[in-house]
């Protein structure tokens, strides 16, 4: 983060939240976004201005009344009063009208700015930050926090616009009335300042407290959404609905406090204008002051004086809001401002063969202190299938997801064409993979759609329709209603996992990638199935550099070099034949999966 913004670090519910130094600088930040919709707030500004000059001017047409009454020249005025009533409450309701449609127009376009850009920056943030932070606080950042920047916007600068500039015109019309009393009524301006800055050091830590808690019950509410089936089986009911009420009881108290806050804020100022009215009326009646004042002129002075107590009562009360808004934006920009994938690759990775080589390379994830990988050196010439085969947590996964640079390695090299991974450009590095994962991801859209994304999504029908079939798809995906059109649902749960796997691996088939990266691919087919998939898969694999990682060894027989990694190194690694002759770790895997598959 830039030194201008240096931060204190508080923690609560096991949650480290930043908190930048200066309030103001954050706020001011946050009007940036408002340069896009100038016009929209020149027009609301205008309507603002219009509605605070008509609250003095009601006070000067309650003098002409009081006056025009006491002269005794009513009939005179008759027809003007009326009119000129009804003239200063249309004026009112356009400005009214402009001020709030024309801010509300400023304050979505702001919304919708920032959460463009939240996404934008999450889609090329790396992984480490994905594994750092669970999903319901990340959907927090993009939902709750920019409602409440609607708030600071909206809200807000309507307040301190309208509210603010009312102040301003009946003060100027009370100093022109009498400037001896108003000077009385501004000795009260730096009470309020102190009570409203004591406020806001209140409210923007309770805002923040609050988003922290606001994250708590979305990731709880997540983890329950997603995992229902476990919850269910594993009477795991209490315990989710304990969570959550321990959560949601937290985010209670917040806000519970800042309403305390508030409720306290308002009846204090109000008092102190009070105080500061019934001074101001007892010095008005002393003849020495008043007495060059007309009796319509010390009326509108009182009334110009009482109308000051809303629009100050309603400027304290916005501060809690404005105080939500830039507790927001410390979370907004902090995210924002997150470094992305680091991608310093100068060199086109346009015709790539495939050999590839990892060369003294060790690995390990941000913030651990154990080696995921250790001193791994491995050839894979081009056109060649490299099987990673070992226990779970080993650190296969890890190799194959080092290729398409989701992690940078520490030391070593790992090299594609005699070239290292971090060299290419990191949108055509990806572009020359494929992968199939254990973990299928499918998006909420068609079959089309998922077998034809991103980059894909030009692919003809026919196109589409040879890679479903090479993945042995296109047979269920007849027998469907809509056919390609039919919607998977999210993360595909409208479809069964042999299926999300078949068209996953259909998707791997569309891209033609020169190098194929199968991360357990057939692991969710049954035994027919895997025998289809495993024949369209060496179709794929004879014309492609592959890495596959399995855990049934028979899929993986006929691979050109099989390792095994255990504990973060390659143990062991050659061909199907050599590695059960060493009468190693493979030939006692082997074995001890035939033992199984033959009892």
């Amino acid at each position: 983060m830039h030194d201008q913004n240096k931060k204190n670090t508080t923690k609560n519910d096991n949650t480290v939240t930043t908190v930048p130094l200066s309030g103001m600088k954050t706020y001011f930040r946050l009007l940036g976004y408002v340069r896009s919709s100038w016009g929209y707030l020149m027009l609301s500004v205008l309507g603002y201005v219009i509605y605070a000059a008509m609250e003095p001017a009601l006070a000067a047409l309650l003098k002409h009344i009081v006056d025009v009454v006491s002269v005794g020249t009513i009939s005179e005025s008759r027809m003007l009063i009326p009119l000129a009533i009804l003239a200063v409450f249309i004026a009112r309701g356009i400005g009214t009208f402009l001020g709030n449609y024309f801010m509300a127009k400023v304050a979505n376009n702001v919304v919708f700015d920032l959460r463009t850009t939240m996404f934008n920056k999450l889609v090329f943030l790396s992984a480490d930050y994905y594994h750092s932070i669970p999903t319901g606080r990340l959907l927090a950042k993009l939902t709750y926090d920019t409602e409440q920047v609607i708030g600071s916007i909206t809200q807000a600068i309507r307040v301190l616009l309208r509210e603010g500039l009312t102040v301003v015109g009946l003060l100027s019309y009370m100093i022109y009335m009498n400037w001896r009393l108003s000077l009385l009524f501004l000795l009260v301006v730096p009470l309020i300042g102190v009570i409203v800055a004591y406020a806001s050091k209140r409210f923007r830590k309770l805002s923040t407290r609050i988003q922290n808690a606001m994250g708590g019950v979305t990731d709880v509410a997540s983890e329950a959404i997603k995992g229902h089936e476990v919850v269910k089986i594993f009477g795991g009911s209490e315990y989710e609905i304990e969570r959550f009420r321990k959560a949601a009881s937290e985010n209670r108290r917040s806000q519970l406090k800042m309403e305390m806050t508030r409720s306290l804020n308002v009846p204090i100022v109000q008092f102190i204008l009070a105080i500061m009215m019934a001074t101001l009326i007892w010095f008005a009646l002393s003849p020495s002051i008043s007495s060059h004042m007309s009796p319509g002129d010390f009326i509108a002075f009182l009334t110009a004086a009482g109308m000051l107590g809303k629009p100050i009562r309603q400027l304290t009360e916005v501060n809690s809001i404005l105080q939500k808004g830039i507790a927001a934006s410390y979370s907004i920009f902090d995210f924002i401002d997150l470094k992305e994938e680091v991608d310093e690759g100068q060199i086109s990775a346009s015709s790539v063969k495939g050999d590839i080589e990892w060369k003294n390379m060790s690995f390990k994830y941000h913030g651990s202190d154990k080696q995921a990988l250790n001193n791994i050196n491995l050839t894979l010439p081009a056109g060649k299938t490299l099987a990673l085969v070992g226990r779970s947590g080993g650190g296969k996964s890890t190799i194959a997801n080092l290729l398409p640079r989701f992690y940078d390695i520490e030391s070593g090299q790992l090299n594609i064409d005699g070239v290292s991974v971090s060299d290419y450009k990191l949108a055509d590095l990806r572009l020359n993979i494929a992968l199939v994962n254990q973990k299928v991801v499918l998006f909420n859209g068609s079959i089309r759609d998922n077998i034809a994304y991103g980059a894909l999504k030009k692919a003809t029908e026919e196109e589409v329709i040879e890679a479903a079939k090479a993945a042995n798809a296109w047979g269920f995906i007849q027998e469907l209603e809509q056919g390609l059109d039919t919607l998977v649902g999210e993360d595909g749960v409208l479809l069964s996992g042999g299926q999300r796997q078949r068209i996953a691996i259909a998707r791997a088939i569309l891209k033609n990638a020169p190098i194929l990266v199968l991360d357990e691919a057939t692991s969710a087919l049954d035994t027919e199935s895997e025998r289809a998939i495993q024949s369209a898969l060496d179709g794929l694999m004879a014309n492609r550099t592959t890495i596959a990682i399995a855990h049934r060894l028979s899929t993986i027989e006929n691979a050109d070099i099989i390792a095994v990694v255990d504990h973060g190194e390659i143990v062991e690694q050659g061909s199907h034949h050599e590695l059960l002759a060493m009468n190693g770790a493979y030939a006692q895997l082997h074995n001890q999966q035939f033992s199984e598959v033959s009892a």
